[in-house]
């Protein structure tokens, strides 16, 4: 009984670069005889027929098919590379133009035996990628760093809209938040939070509640009872 081998494919296409505009084509079949292959290929189809594996070992069996494409292709133009797994065509499409085949054969009819090579498949719009998504990633560093979200003396890019913080570059007199120095216009920050501290603003850069006062010296002194009359 003759059974048809598997048939994978794949696809390019360009108006403009005719190398470009191909059909991979593989017949998915280990161990062809090659001194049994009968193999041609037409501007509009091809025709295959060949034995596979080992009369000696009882694993020899014949595999035949015959493709009609949806469009036509160049043969002159056209490779083939025959391994010991597969028969490896490369057609040239006989018309440039940017749009895929929606199809490999002519007939719109469901073969279970023709199936896509996503191995070497491209969408068609992505055949040529967007170099400036390249580019763009490039930007990203890796993602060690997004535009517009860093912030001058925190070792991360420039944050726009921060400026009131003076760069945040280290605020004297705050050793718990080291790194975030001076502020705008020369403004001696230690002195405002001494102000502030002592106007009861803060209590003191070094905690709520922090003043210089004692309050818990303990409790009054009793007095002394008038005696009862």
């Amino acid at each position: 009984m003759v059974a048809h081998p598997e048939v994978l494919w794949a696809q390019r296409s360009s108006e403009s670069d005719k190398t470009k505009n191909v059909v991979y084509l593989t017949i998915n079949l280990p161990d062809i005889q090659e001194s049994n292959l009968e193999y041609n290929l037409t501007s509009t189809g091809i025709s295959f027929k060949a034995k596979s594996g080992n009369a000696k070992t009882g694993s020899e069996k014949d595999y035949a098919f015959d493709l009609e494409f949806f469009a036509d292709v160049i043969p002159e133009k056209s490779s083939k590379k025959l391994s010991t797994r597969s028969l490896y065509l490369v057609l040239r499409k006989k018309e440039n133009k940017d749009e895929y085949w929606p199809r490999l054969t002519k007939e719109k009819v469901k073969n279970a035996y023709i199936k896509t090579d996503f191995s070497k498949w491209v969408d068609e719009d992505e055949q040529d990628p967007d170099a400036k998504d390249d580019e763009d990633l490039d930007a990203m560093g890796g993602m060690g760093g997004m535009p517009g979200m860093g912030m001058p003396g925190m070792g991360m890019p420039g944050m726009p809209g921060m400026g009131g913080m003076g760069g945040m570059g280290g605020m004297p007199g705050l050793g718990g938040m080291g790194g975030m120095g001076g502020m705008p216009g020369g403004m001696d920050f230690e002195k405002m939070m001494a102000e502030m501290g002592g106007a009861g603003g803060f209590g003191g850069a070094g905690g709520a509640g922090d003043d210089d006062d004692d309050d818990d010296d303990g409790p009054p002194p009793l007095e002394d009872a008038s005696p009862a009359k």
